[in-house]
């Protein structure tokens, strides 16, 4: 893939979430409320998410319309350019629909399968990251993003996210459990994608979950890479919903041998 092709996919990204962020933040109804639901009662999907997903796609298929697409809402197009927009209109849908903050709009572009370009928006922070293959992660308006500097896992400040089928969360709240004497603190936000920039930005060592899907993590993924952190599965694999894991260097290999002692991947 050429560097320009690379910064024009950076371009229409980085306008497609400006323009959803703005609608999700300027457009939220006061009595939002939920519109469908997926894998249980409680993971639910809104009205707005329908909309941003619609307002990114129909952007990003006017300019490149022979491209693919994934999207949690339903988008799903092969294309033939080679390129392929994985599209979370909405990361942390349960926080929008209460009316905290840490939600945000991920877009990446994948070519031939290999993820080229990550942006993910966070409006109420003000904030926008974004990574282009090979060219560092950056925090648009601002400067290069960096993960943190090296430091032991006793003293890592690590986040993680829950599963919304029950069984599946109760085993999660075990593992974190056990993790919690072995570390600074746990977090939780509910937005892989803010949490993976976390660990890009330098706010986080260390982040993992069970069950996330692609649009969940390409952006970010790519963007805590670009920013010098490690990311993976369990040993050996790529992260996946099996197991997603992103560390500073130092903190990686020790958490992800934890998660996988743990059993942090399967019930």
């Amino acid at each position: 893939m050429t560097d320009p092709l690379k910064t024009e996919l950076l371009g229409f990204a980085l306008e497609a979430a400006r323009r959803a962020g703005e609608l999700l933040r300027d457009g939220r109804p006061a009595d939002l409320g939920v519109a469908a639901v997926k894998s249980s009662p409680i993971d639910v999907v809104t009205e707005m998410d329908i909309a941003a997903e619609k307002l990114i796609t129909d952007y990003l298929a006017a300019h490149r319309p022979d491209d693919g697409f994934l999207g949690e809402e339903g988008a799903s197009s092969e294309g033939t350019s080679g390129v392929r927009w994985v599209v979370d209109p909405l990361d942390g849908t349960v926080n929008y629909l209460y009316g905290l903050p840490s939600w945000a709009v991920s877009i990446a572009a994948e070519y031939h399968d290999e993820t080229v370009v990550g942006v993910v928006a966070a409006p109420m922070r003000g904030e926008t990251y974004h990574a282009v293959l090979g060219g560092g992660a950056w925090l648009a308006g601002g400067g290069p993003l960096r993960c943190r500097e090296p430091a032991p896992l006793e003293q890592a400040l690590v986040a993680t996210g829950f599963n919304y089928v029950q069984p599946v969360r109760a085993h999660q709240a075990e593992v974190a459990g056990r993790l919690i004497p072995l570390v600074r603190d746990v977090r939780r936000s509910g937005s892989a994608a803010i949490d993976l920039c976390d660990v890009a930005a330098g706010r986080l060592d260390g982040y993992y979950e069970r069950g996330l899907n692609p649009w969940d993590l390409a952006a970010g993924d790519l963007i805590a890479r670009e920013a010098g952190a490690l990311t993976g599965g369990r040993p050996g694999t790529p992260p996946s919903g099996e197991l997603a894991v992103a560390a500073t260097p130092a903190v990686f290999e020790p958490l992800q041998r934890f998660l996988d002692e743990a059993g942090a991947w399967h019930d």
